[in-house]
């Protein structure tokens, strides 16, 4: 049975704001079998499948999960926005995915701080922002470390210790961060829909990065 079928199943349904039963009228099944779909009881139909679908204006590749983007669109490097660092390399290096891998995160990161600005909660944005900074400290220790040819007197931290105390670092942001999102953020409440509608051409590279994590979380 597909495991993301009914998630997604429900969560259109919830952002269209519609009850189960009207749900269930609409795509012409019963709101028993509807509710069995949504709670991953029973499989549908190709039909159904199709139905649903079209009913929720998305691509069945995304209502089963095996794409990020609604309308089933397979992103591509060429079609994500330019961060404001451009680069251009020579050799074989270029067909890595690391370009591709630098978009994603460029651009997903342009809608998190656009949308942690709107939630006006200073404390929410203190936190997440003390965890990237924290999360891309890490990463260019990491990156300046390889080979071990360079200078590690450049930072105050051994590099030794910088991995538990980084570790730690964003361990103390998430749990500020969980703490300051119970105190609510902006009036619109974060759908998929609203972030294809405010970031057209963001929001496939945050969808992508969303499912390919959870992916190698579910690997662990």
């Amino acid at each position: 049975m597909n495991k993301d079928f009914p998630r997604v199943l429900k969560l259109l349904r919830k952002e269209r704001g519609i009850r189960q039963k009207e749900a269930a009228d609409k795509l012409g099944i019963a709101q028993a079998l509807l509710s069995h779909y949504e709670n991953g009881k029973r499989e549908c139909g190709l039909d159904f499948l199709v139905q649903a679908a079209d009913f929720y204006g998305v691509s069945t590749d995304y209502i089963l999960g095996r794409t990020s983007s609604r309308n089933g669109i397979v992103v591509t490097e060429n079609e994500l926005p330019e961060s404001s660092v451009s680069e251009s390399y020579e050799g074989s290096f270029e067909g890595s995915g690391t370009f591709l891998r630098k978009k994603l995160v460029t651009n997903t990161l342009e809608v998190v701080f656009s949308l942690l600005i709107k939630t006006k909660n200073q404390k929410l944005a203190k936190a997440v922002s003390s965890y990237i900074m924290t999360a891309a400290y890490r990463a260019f220790r990491m990156v300046y470390s390889a080979g071990g040819e360079n200078d590690e007197n450049s930072f105050a931290i051994p590099y030794k210790a910088v991995s538990g105390m980084t570790a730690a670092k964003l361990s103390l942001d998430d749990v500020a961060a969980n703490s300051a999102a119970e105190e609510g953020t902006a009036d619109e409440r974060i759908t998929n829909s609203r972030i294809e509608r405010d970031y057209p051409r963001q929001s496939a590279a945050l969808f992508s990065v969303v499912t390919n994590v959870e992916r190698d979380i579910e690997k662990l």
